[in-house]
């Protein structure tokens, strides 16, 4: 239903402006990256954008839940706010580590995959907060609005990398490079080896891709529908549609909100520790 939607509302937008289209809007500008502070460091470009700004933002706000959460004021009789962390805490350990990786290997890896859990959770629902941090003024007054950091493919492919680089160094450092590597050659005839090989190695950085792409698409996508049917106020140029769209918008708002944001962060660290642990024992 949801990608039903999302297509009618693309097809909408390209139809000739001649049908029905009078007014001028593109949500695919909230995501264009403007530099912010140029910093050129020969051909490296760190400037600051508005992903980088959002990218601080979270990695402050992850911190700062942590810490109020889990370390500040803890009592031997939880209250509610060290229920709730002790709640989360429990998420990462028993159905994300606990489930990915071996016995052997959480000590090290927890705080690895409880961190991506809780800081692409908190990034997530960053993106949903509407903030003055679009680039844009009104009468010199900041023009507030929502955007996700991990909505953009470079953010969302250096997480993955992390877990790709982490992933072949730990089973290379538990089983050997030798080892590590026959273990992606399976056991069948010698003939059908040169098929399967290329596969297995093509199948390795897939898990890059899906790990990248599966976050950036959700995230770009509830956004793009969101900003879609807002905007369609501004095409049709009339409020007579502000009932309708603003109620499905509202409706597209919350169920990012409630179930992707969580579900989405939550996805990304399990693979993670599924990726890592299954590098560790190739042999499971």
């Amino acid at each position: 239903m949801r990608r039903a939607l999302f297509l009618a509302a693309t097809v909408a937008l390209l139809a000739p402006s001649s049908a029905f289209a009078r007014g001028e809007f593109d949500p695919t500008e909230e995501f264009e990256q403007h530099e912010w502070v140029p910093i050129h460091i020969g051909p490296l470009d760190l400037s600051i954008t508005k992903a980088v700004v959002y990218l601080m933002l979270g990695s402050v706000l992850t911190m700062a839940l942590g810490i109020l959460l889990m370390r500040w004021r803890v009592k031997v009789e939880p209250g509610t706010r060290q229920t709730f962390g002790e709640q989360i805490y429990e998420v990462a350990q028993t159905q994300i580590a606990e489930q990915g990786l071996p016995h052997k290997a959480i000590g090290r890896w927890f705080p690895y995959v409880a961190t991506l859990f809780l800081f692409i959770f908190v990034v997530n629902l960053l993106g949903f907060i509407p903030l003055p941090l679009t680039g844009e003024t009104y009468h010199g007054f900041p023009v507030w609005g929502i955007y996700a950091a991990t909505s953009s493919i470079s953010v969302t492919l250096a997480l993955a990398l992390l877990t790709f680089v982490f992933t072949h160094f730990e089973g290379i450092r538990w089983n050997g490079p030798a080892r590590y590597f026959k273990s992606w050659i399976p056991e069948a005839p010698k003939p059908l080896l040169a098929l399967i090989v290329p596969l297995e190695i093509l199948g390795q950085f897939m898990r890059l891709i899906s790990l990248s792409v599966r976050l950036f698409a959700n995230m770009l996508a509830g956004h793009i529908l969101i900003l879609t049917f807002i905007g369609l106020m501004f095409i049709l140029e009339t409020v007579l549609l502000a009932p309708v769209v603003i109620s499905v918008a509202t409706a597209f708002y919350l169920f990012e909100v409630v179930i992707v944001v969580g579900i989405q962060a939550f996805i990304f660290a399990a693979l993670s520790a599924i990726y890592i642990g299954s590098a560790i024992e190739p042999e499971h």
